[in-house]
């Protein structure tokens, strides 16, 4: 087993008495995760939402169902609790009314439970993202200069756990991935009334990744209206398949504020939804995939360690750009991410005479400062 960053934060977590929510795709490893903490406790009850049992006995409940469900158990594990209907209020029951009970949650989507959570445990959990593998994890596990040795395979076929423990057989479990949790997963949800739209939708983000977004121009590639779209894309984010990065500004005229990149979590992911595993050397879009892999992984590395920064790009209306912005408080951090080395490097005048940042060039050779 590939050892995970959240593993001590969730553990000194569970001393102070608050519930434990992780949040992340699904095959990230959060079963595997929660398990690796708690197998070894006595009294454990394991709630799979996934079986329909489960559900029934933790949906719409009353305290006095809850009582014989429970028992005398005081670990309480629900995996996949986006299954079940109203589970905020069923959580905050167990909480409320059960005492020296721990409780641990996972879920696959932030739809539902991200709102339900916080309305129903506020000041009473701490939630955890668990994404796919990170950099640091990667290189922990393998060793740093096996990990960099099998960089070009990663941003190829990326970093979730089963992907990185099979070689060879990584298309067809990508394939696999995205057909359940991608398509199947999300076709669910009542809200998505044209599926064919969503499919459409997902193919052209993957296909203008590292690219400003238009709504409206993809609403013309797809066939939808704004709305749809901006929804769609929303939904995509909160089921984490893509994520949003805006355009960093401070009302300056020249400055691009409305537009907004749209990056995958994943680019093994990404490269599924297009049907191209190609290696780098024989692909056009290796920059945008390099700078997806490396926004990805960033967002890893501040996520698992907590650090609160907000994440840009930057571009003037005279296309000047910055690939990457983070804002750390007061603190400014601008990259430039190249994957050619000796690529010509010229620093962005532009932003700089405007903001008072760190800049600097990212590339293949000393990528890893970037994810430390």
């Amino acid at each position: 087993m590939i050892a995970r960053t959240l593993t001590e934060r969730i553990k000194k977590t569970m001393t102070g008495g608050k519930a434990v929510i992780v949040l992340g795709a699904r095959q990230t490893g959060k079963t595997t995760l929660l398990h690796s903490i708690v197998e070894n406790q006595p009294g454990m009850l394991h709630l799979n939402c996934d079986e329909p049992i489960a559900r029934r006995q933790l949906q719409d409940v009353n305290l006095a169902e809850l009582r014989k469900v429970i028992g005398d158990k005081k670990l309480i594990f629900i995996d996949e609790a986006q299954r079940v209907r109203n589970i905020g209020l069923t959580l905050k029951l167990i909480i409320d009314n059960f005492r020296g009970i721990q409780l641990l949650a996972s879920g696959s989507s932030a739809l539902d439970l991200a709102s339900e959570f916080k309305e129903s445990l506020a000041g009473r959990k701490r939630d955890y993202h668990l994404y796919p593998l990170s950099w640091r994890e990667l290189a922990d596990h393998e060793g740093y200069l096996q990990a960099k040795a099998q960089l070009q395979n990663r941003i190829v076929y990326g970093m979730y756990p089963e992907v990185i423990t099979s070689p060879g057989e990584e298309d067809e479990l990508l394939y696999e991935l995205t057909d359940s949790y991608l398509y199947k997963d999300l076709l669910s949800f009542e809200g998505i009334r044209k599926p064919d739209i969503l499919t459409k939708l997902v193919q052209a983000l993957a296909l203008q990744i590292g690219s400003e977004v238009s709504y409206n121009e993809l609403a013309q590639v797809v066939g939808a209206d704004k709305n749809t779209i901006s929804s769609y894309i929303d939904l995509l984010e909160k089921t984490f398949v893509v994520f949003r990065l805006p355009a960093y500004s401070t009302n300056a005229r020249n400055e691009l504020s409305r537009k907004r990149k749209v990056f995958f979590y994943d680019t093994g992911v990404r490269n599924a939804v297009i049907g191209n595993f190609s290696p780098l050397e024989m692909r056009t879009d290796t920059g945008a995939l390099w700078e997806n892999f490396l926004i990805s992984e960033r967002m890893k590395m501040l996520g698992n360690n907590r650090i609160r920064a907000g994440m840009y790009f930057w571009r003037s209306i005279n296309q000047t750009e910055v690939d990457y912005v983070e804002k750390r408080g007061q603190k400014l951090l601008a990259f430039e991410f190249k994957w050619n080395p000796k690529a010509k490097k010229k620093k962005p005048r532009a932003f700089l005479n405007n903001y008072e940042a760190d800049f600097d060039f990212i590339d293949r050779d000393n990528f890893t400062d970037f994810l430390y």
